[in-house]
């Protein structure tokens, strides 16, 4: 235990076991009287934190006794989130650290993160140097400037990458020791920030063009100074700089987008997993969106490689994808299209009538990804099973106030018929005596077992492939009594096991990519396990 002793390993929350001290440990470390005479397994602790929990009505007064949990006791805290994922993740992670960014300035206790402001642009380097850890494989920054559905909160958007980096451990088994969470300050755009005296972060509006890309520059070329094997996670950054963050760095340095990617894995997954239970060829789906934004084109680019790694050229595979924006389908004879969106314009008459269009492209799956709740009106729904026996309806916007249908809308208006998915999480519906479970597309699925992969191999690079390895990866895992509840993702209750075989078959991925930069182990299942973090006390 280092040369700590006493009064400060009770401060440590990485050292720090509470009441499961033993006596020789308490003896040894001069912990006598610092602690009640009795000596208490991690499980009683855990009984006791369940029961302290219940004293919060409120989750996110729930969201603050865990993070301060964290700051206390850091194998405790994940030993009590991996204990019952379902019922602790939707307290650390969304939708409650929505309300706790909202709240950053009133709920944070103790800094848990750095902050990067644009001025110290020169200094980046020094401050990595200041964090404690010297070894530092994974960060997920954020600039704070779209957080969930929420909009510009600046650098309360830390909130964000802390959650994030939570589930890396709690859901990945990354070891917590490895992970730095950061945000860059920019300025804000939030008028209740610019004109509250208690607002800490820089008081101007957002910094954008040159000035912010240099200053991502050089925060991206200090990171990889400063810890070589790092791997960067970019979250909640506005569409346009997402999109260009993420295509100017993912040739150069192992970095992936979450929003953009990871969203477009887990929704791949979600079809991957239909076609496999419903016994049809992948390469028969045919997909319509609505929103053509960073996400549509994440998932549709995907979509596209999926379909190619199935034997479609890449021409066939565009037709089989469709997109509709606020100004109606995506056809090549409009004049207001941008570089990204060529690829998905096609030879058809315009059409700005959402119903009318799911008739006349009949796709077997709509996706929506418009942040405009309601958009998958009664029409639409009405007109998809019109055109399909099981019409497959995606609503993925967040938070559930945009989601562009209710599963209670799908399956009524459906009949029973669609095969639903969402972004938000939905209660169980009743139809017809029979219960429907709402699939949700939760990156949670994705991310930390890729984050466990790129661990454990060091890998160089985030391929597209690799990440279409991992939605392959995760759409196995869906058995055929799931489907008929309903489900096409795997129960989160089994997250862990989950990672874990996603992991594997992406790190055999990333060395057959020749991307490792570690030797290939005999047995990789067994590699992968060996680096996993397993909350215990040593």
């Amino acid at each position: 235990m280092e040369d700590s002793t006493g009064y400060s390993i009770l401060r440590n929350p990485r050292l720090n076991k509470g009441s499961a001290f033993t006596q020789e440990e308490r003896d040894k470390y001069g912990l006598q009287g610092m602690l009640p005479e009795a000596v208490e397994t991690i499980e009683t602790q855990i009984v006791r934190i369940q029961e302290q929990l219940e004293n919060f009505e409120k989750p996110i007064n729930q969201y603050i006794f865990l993070m301060q949990l964290l700051e206390n006791n850091e194998t405790l805290f994940f030993k009590t989130i991996t204990s019952d994922p379902a019922k602790f993740l939707p307290l650390v992670y969304t939708p409650t650290v929505g309300e706790a960014c909202q709240k950053f300035g009133q709920v944070t206790r103790r800094p848990r993160g750095l902050y990067l402001s644009i001025n110290q642009k020169d200094h980046i380097k020094e401050i990595l140097r200041n964090w404690p850890e010297k070894d530092v494989r994974f960060t997920v920054v954020t600039d704070g400037g779209r957080i969930l559905g929420l909009g510009d909160l600046g650098i309360f958007g830390l909130g964000i990458p802390i959650g994030k980096l939570v589930l890396y451990t709690s859901c990945g088994g990354v070891p917590p020791e490895y992970t730095l969470p950061i945000v860059l300050d920019v300025g804000t755009n939030n008028e209740e920030f610019l004109n509250d005296p208690l607002y800490p972060g820089l008081k101007c509006k957002r910094i954008r063009g040159k000035e912010f890309d240099d200053f991502v520059a050089a925060f991206v070329e200090a990171m990889n100074e400063v810890f070589p094997k790092i791997c960067i996670q970019w979250e909640d950054f506005p569409g346009v700089d997402a999109i260009k963050i993420l295509n100017t760095y993912k040739e150069k340095v192992c970095t992936f987008n979450d929003d953009i990617q990871g969203t477009a894995a887990i929704a791949t997954a979600g079809f991957i997993s239909i076609s496999r239970l419903m016994e049809k060829r992948f390469i028969d789906q045919h997909f319509l969106f609505l929103g053509a934004g960073a996400a549509a084109f994440g998932i549709a680019d995907m979509l596209v490689k999926k379909f190619q790694r199935d034997g479609l050229t890449r021409e066939e595979a565009l037709n089989q994808i469709w997109m509709f924006d606020v100004n109606g389908l995506l056809v090549k004879s409009r004049t207001d299209l941008v570089e990204h969106q060529f690829d998905f314009a096609h030879d058809s008459d315009p059409c700005t009538d959402f119903a009318e269009a799911v008739l006349k492209i009949k796709p077997t799956a709509i996706v929506g990804v418009s942040t405009v709740g309601g958009a998958f009106n009664q029409q639409v729904i009405e007109n998809m099973s019109a055109v399909n026996e099981r019409p497959i309806i995606f609503p993925y916007s967040n938070p559930t106030s945009h989601s562009e249908c209710t599963a209670e809308q799908a399956y009524n208006w459906s009949k029973g018929k669609a095969i639903f998915a969402s972004g938000s999480p939905f209660a169980p519906v009743k139809y017809q005596g029979k219960i429907f479970t709402p699939g949700q597309g939760n990156n949670v699925f994705i991310f930390p077992a890729l984050g466990l992969a790129i661990f454990a191999t060091e890998a160089k690079r985030v391929t597209d492939d690799i990440l279409l390895t991992a939605a392959e990866a995760v759409a196995e895992q869906v058995c055929l009594a799931d489907f008929e509840k309903g489900l096409i993702y795997p129960n989160v209750t089994d997250i862990l096991k989950v990672s874990v075989n996603v992991a594997v078959k992406v790190a055999e991925d990333i060395f057959n990519s020749g991307l490792a930069g570690v030797e290939r182990p005999e047995n990789i299942s067994d590699f992968i396990k060996s680096k996993m973090y397993i909350p215990k006390y040593k």
